[in-house]
């Protein structure tokens, strides 16, 4: 099994910054991906970034130029920087890890969430 905690969110204005984290504990060898998601109310849940072992990335267009997903493999950590939030950012953010050797399709892991607000 793996376990994912997100850390890091909370209540920011619009313009402003978080960075969440995401600990990868477990049977961490098995892990091949990490994605954030987010879902808002009466919305489907949707990924916002991705990372793959390989170094590969993926956004979501609103995402892009403002939102920068990392790994730590010593610390087992990923961590998503996001800049300049917008109210319609404001979601509860998902850490999802996948076993895929490739792609950014297949999720077999979720933590509980984290709040994220941006106030206008």
């Amino acid at each position: 099994q793996v376990q994912l905690v997100e850390s890091g969110g909370g209540l920011v204005q619009a313009g402003g910054s978080l960075r969440l984290s995401c600990a990868v504990s477990g049977r961490t060898f098995s892990t091949a991906a990490v994605g954030w998601f987010r879902q808002a109310p009466g919305k489907e849940r949707e990924i916002v970034a991705g990372i793959h072992g390989t170094g590969d990335t993926i956004y979501k267009d609103s995402a892009k130029g403002r939102f920068t997903i990392s790994g730590d493999n010593a610390k087992n950590t990923v961590v998503l920087q996001m800049n300049n939030l917008k109210p319609e950012d404001t979601a509860v953010y998902y850490c999802r890890a996948s076993r895929a050797r490739v792609g950014f399709t297949s999720w077999d892991y979720w933590g509980p969430g984290t709040q994220v607000t941006v106030s206008s």
